[in-house]
């Protein structure tokens, strides 16, 4: 089901090359078959799409992590405690802080 859904959402961003919406569905369909790689490059043209109020940023990090690229997700969770405080969402900020601690 998951990969159909991904063909389908691949199909309108053809069409549709700037739908968010669109774009992080299939961010989230592609994290939900742990395809990393593909995942953070979804997730980083999105990010250049859209102010996310953080969400975003702390599944682009968990992807880097699967990835072994620990540098770029501890980036990825400070740029989502600076989104999800500029959004007014303390307890996402605080989530990415830990996890942030968690990587140092």
């Amino acid at each position: 089901m998951t990969e159909a859904r991904i063909q389908v959402f691949k199909k309108m961003l053809a069409v549709e090359p700037g739908n968010t919406t669109v774009r992080f569905g299939l961010a989230n369909e592609l994290i939900k078959l742990e395809r990393w790689a593909e995942a953070v490059q979804e997730l980083q043209t999105y990010l250049s799409q859209t102010d996310d109020q953080g969400n975003a940023y702390g599944k682009l990090a968990l992807a880097l992590e699967r990835l072994g690229k620990n540098e770029e997700a501890k980036l990825a969770y400070q740029e989502g405690v600076s989104a999800a405080n500029r959004h007014g969402h303390p307890g996402m900020a605080q989530d990415f802080e830990m996890a942030l601690a968690d990587l140092l």
